[in-house]
């Protein structure tokens, strides 16, 4: 999207629940421009030509092999193109940097330690260090020659982080804290060369610090034994009486908690990119075995049962991929924008991913459990074989699992999904009040006649009504609250639920766009009867579940006539048109088919 775009029609964080967006300025992949094809040919390149010769050998954790691709790939720039030139980066855009990682998501055990380094590991010191701690660390970050590792989970702090009972007490030369505690599940912590620690300083103040692995104290458990990203180092970490500079205190004291609750915001993003990679790569797994294994005389690709199997893992994953680049687009405006009024670009890309937490999170969750569902329905296409672990099947289905739990879990940010879009309402940034009051005035009305017009009327209509359905029941919910009938905190089934019905809202509309975009671009890659089975199929379904969603919430608070109102307007807000959703996941199944791979 174009500056000059982006300032007339740009929608912020959350607001995607009360504003219809323009087509013509949503970003779709099939947009990429040739500078952008070229840094995705070359990091193809680095995957086939250096990183698959070597694939087995980071599972087994051979000695240096994971280090070496970090190097490799540091020589390459892939380290820094989301860093500053200042400090050796390339500061690539984000719809760049996003299409590195999808590329790279396939790569196994080996993007785990590739994430951690380049992610939670160097971003809490661009965010928030000092010039001199940025000037000391960054540039030897992306050249490879220090490797970055993320200290925050403790044996009694995991999703409740600021309860860290390591230590932080300053020396009584004031030169140094003393770090005191222990850490564990710490990615790269077997090679690490730089912590990213957080500690209470007097045991109370939640704080960030930069600790380097050769300073005395500091001693490793062993490497654990894993489900599943086996290849990746993940060891505990001690500290006993380590004397942290104090020159090292990372961002403010006590204020620790913006550092790693920020560092999570792009976190989120990445890591549903990188699960957009992966899942890819299995989807073409699975459709070249569906073709080469033969049974009853014929390919098992022939046969309806996996066809719907293929259909449906392309549509989940082309609706992310619509979804992924749709908020890598919005983040890329918004630090453009940010940047042309005077802000740094660490601040910049800061800001925006805070701007898009919401959107992070939905997309967090969507991602993972694509790549579950992706991942599950490989191995049963693969029957036997792919319960074997001399075949990829199994490997990506361990692998996989541990996306669900990685930076918050779908738990937590379903909760968190809810929690930042009534806080914004609350701070005045989204009006959430004035539609949920136009709904509640719609539904005491009689329903109106509607003349549908245009090719994709049906699915806009059932997308607005995927809002209203939203606004209904989440209103309904709050003015409960506000009526001392609810607490909301204590109802975290209700609250998981509408996070639900958010993220298939979000998930629809995305898909509308892309599908509605190369209808007027011409730059599908298929046939466009291919994208609107998408569509259709997966809108069809998203009513289904917003019905089933919806209605577990509103029984769940709601009683007598005010449930069976509410009801009604769930009915009224779910009136897709039927779809035949097995002629449409035949003729998309039938596209992979014939392209053996990935075609979308």
């Amino acid at each position: 999207m174009s500056d000059s775009a982006a300032n007339q029609n740009v929608l912020y964080g959350g607001q995607f629940l009360i504003k219809d967006p323009d087509v013509e300025n949503t970003f779709i992949p099939e947009e990429f421009n040739e500078e952008q094809l070229m840094v995705k040919q070359m990091t193809e390149d680095f995957m086939k030509n250096t990183f698959e010769p070597v694939r087995e050998k980071v599972e087994k954790m051979e000695d240096g092999v994971t280090v070496n691709l970090l190097h490799e790939a540091a020589a390459l720039g892939l380290l820094g193109t989301h860093m500053p030139a200042s400090y050796g980066g390339t500061e690539l855009d984000t719809n760049t940097n996003t299409l590195i990682n999808e590329i790279l998501g396939s790569a196994s055990s080996w993007i785990v330690s590739y994430a951690a380094h380049t992610g939670i590991g160097m971003l809490p010191i661009l965010y928030f260090g000092t010039e001199e701690q940025k000037s000391k660390y960054l540039p030897r970050l992306i050249s490879g020659e220090l490797k970055a590792a993320y200290c925050l989970t403790e044996p009694g702090s995991g999703s409740d982080a600021l309860a860290a009972k390591t230590r932080a007490d300053l020396s009584e030369d004031g030169k140094y804290y003393i770090l005191n505690g222990q850490k564990m599940w710490i990615t790269n912590a077997g090679f690490a060369d730089v912590f990213i620690v957080f500690a209470q300083i007097d045991g109370n103040k939640f704080t960030g610090f930069i600790v380097e692995r050769n300073t005395e104290g500091i001693t490793l458990g062993a490497e654990e034994a894993k489900m599943g990203i086996k290849g990746s180092s993940t060891r505990q970490v001690f500290f006993e009486n380590v004397k942290v500079p104090v020159d090292n205190l990372l961002g403010e004291a006590g204020k620790g908690h913006k550092i790693a609750f920020n560092v999570l915001n792009i976190g989120r993003f990445k890591l549903a990119v990188l699960c957009m990679g992966g899942s890819k790569e299995v989807v073409s797994m699975s459709t070249r075995y569906a073709n080469e294994r033969v049974q009853f005389k014929q390919p098992i690709a022939n046969f309806g049962a996996i066809k719907y199997k293929l259909a449906e893992m392309a549509t989940k994953l082309f609706t992310l991929e619509s979804s992924v680049y749709r908020v890598s687009d919005q983040m890329e405006d918004l630090k453009n924008k940010l940047q042309s009024q005077g802000e740094s670009y660490s601040v910049a890309i800061n800001q925006a991913a805070e701007e898009y937490a919401i959107e992070c999170s939905v997309l967090k969750v969507f991602g993972s459990e694509v790549l579950d569902y992706v991942v599950d329905e490989n191995v049963q296409i693969h029957g036997g074989i792919g319960f074997s672990e001399e075949f990829g099947a199994a490997r990506a289905y361990r692998d996989a699992r541990i996306n669900r739990i990685f930076e918050g879990t779908n738990e937590i940010n379903r909760l968190l999904i809810v929690d930042m879009l009534l806080k914004r309402a609350l701070q005045g940034k989204i009006d959430l009040v004035g539609p949920a009051w136009e709904v509640q005035k719609e539904l005491a009305s009689m329903p109106a006649f509607e003349t549908l017009e245009g090719q994709f009327a049906q699915e806009h209509k059932a997308v607005k009504d995927f809002k209203k359905i939203i606004l209904m029941v989440a209103g309904a919910a709050v003015k409960m609250q506000m009526d001392g009938k609810l607490n909301l905190e204590q109802e975290q089934e209700l609250l998981m639920n509408v996070a639900d019905l958010i993220i298939d809202a979000y998930a629809a509309e995305s898909l509308l766009l892309r599908v509605e975009k190369l209808q007027v671009t011409g730059k599908a890659k298929l046939d466009m009867k291919v994208y609107e089975a998408m569509l259709s199929t997966f809108i069809n379904d998203a009513t289904h579940r917003m019905v089933k969603n919806g209605t577990d919430a509103l029984c769940a608070f709601a009683d007598g006539d005010l449930l069976k109102t509410l009801l009604m307007g769930l009915k009224r807000y779910s009136k897709y048109p039927p779809v035949n959703v097995k002629e449409k996941r035949r003729i998309i199944a039938d596209a992979l088919i014939a392209h053996n791979e990935w075609c979308f």
